[in-house]
């Protein structure tokens, strides 16, 4: 592959700095602008954290059933935002495994439970669980485990390629990581609206049917990842064998919510040519 041409719209974003990657199947990686500049993730975060909860599920610290948050609910729930915790607080929202209730607030729930598990901070367990294996030299939790991290498009793209073709984790792991969990379930994606269902997978959002979205409409609807308020996503497509990651330093609003869906779809395009 000679080049993703698409990426070269970013140029034109109104943001200060922007940098992003397409990476295939066959480890092919187009990255463009500064790859090594740090950029707040906001929620893109909860994907590394986690691929790091789920290697303390393969590790056997912990078990998708284990409780963990308000009660009857599991690490697994937490995951899925099937909890019934608030966005922002532990308060409980609704009966458990009634809602998609998106929920910051249970991802630190995790947090805790994989220290609690493993007696290791969790920043320092996803170092190590997940940074060091992969080489993400750039990346850091440095705030809480729903939206705290910091890391760059030379990173991402290499945790993206790893969630194309898993070595961290099982096969089986990952596969159900990236599926719907409690399906059925109705909810919100912020700044998107209300989707029936939300489907979303252990930590990974999943596209379904959703419109509108921040993906591409041309997206098959396995595709999953994540974005974040911090002007941020990244997604991972099976079905077209590829990922895309852009990071800015802009927050999300009308402006990502008027670029970000063409630009998906553009880069689709291009991969798709000749498929």
């Amino acid at each position: 592959m000679a080049g993703v041409s698409a990426l070269a719209a970013l140029d034109d974003w109104p943001v200060e700095n922007v940098a992003g990657a397409v990476i295939t199947a066959s480890g092919d990686i187009t990255v463009h602008g500064d790859a090594d500049r740090p950029y707040e993730l906001a929620s893109v975060t909860k994907l590394l954290v986690a691929e790091a909860v789920l290697v303390a599920v393969e590790e056997g610290a912990i078990d998708l059933d284990d409780p963990a948050g308000p009660p009857g609910s599991t690490v697994a729930h937490l995951l899925a935002h099937a909890s019934g915790l608030a966005f922002g607080t532990r308060d409980v929202e609704a009966p458990v495994g009634t809602a998609r209730i998106y929920s910051s607030a249970g991802f630190e729930v995790l947090a805790e439970t994989v220290e609690q598990a493993t007696e290791i901070a969790f920043p320092d367990y996803l170092a190590g669980a997940v940074c060091e294996p992969l080489g993400l030299t750039g990346t850091a939790l440095e705030g809480p485990a729903g939206h705290g991290a910091v890391s760059t498009v030379a990173d991402l793209a290499v945790f993206a390629a790893e969630l194309l073709a898993p070595t961290v984790l099982s096969a089986g792991l990952a596969a159900r990581a990236t599926t719907v969990n409690f399906p059925g379930l109705d909810g919100f994606v912020p700044g998107y609206g209300k989707h029936r269902p939300n489907d979303w997978g252990l930590g990974f959002e999943i596209r379904g049917h959703k419109s509108p979205h921040w993906t591409g409409t041309t997206n098959s609807p396995s595709t999953f990842g994540h974005f974040g308020q911090a002007g941020t996503f990244l997604w991972v497509d099976p079905e077209l064998g590829a990922a895309g990651v852009v990071l800015t330093d802009r927050r999300f609003g009308p402006w990502a919510k008027s670029l970000w869906s063409g630009f998906n779809d553009s880069v689709v395009a291009e991969l798709s040519v000749g498929r």
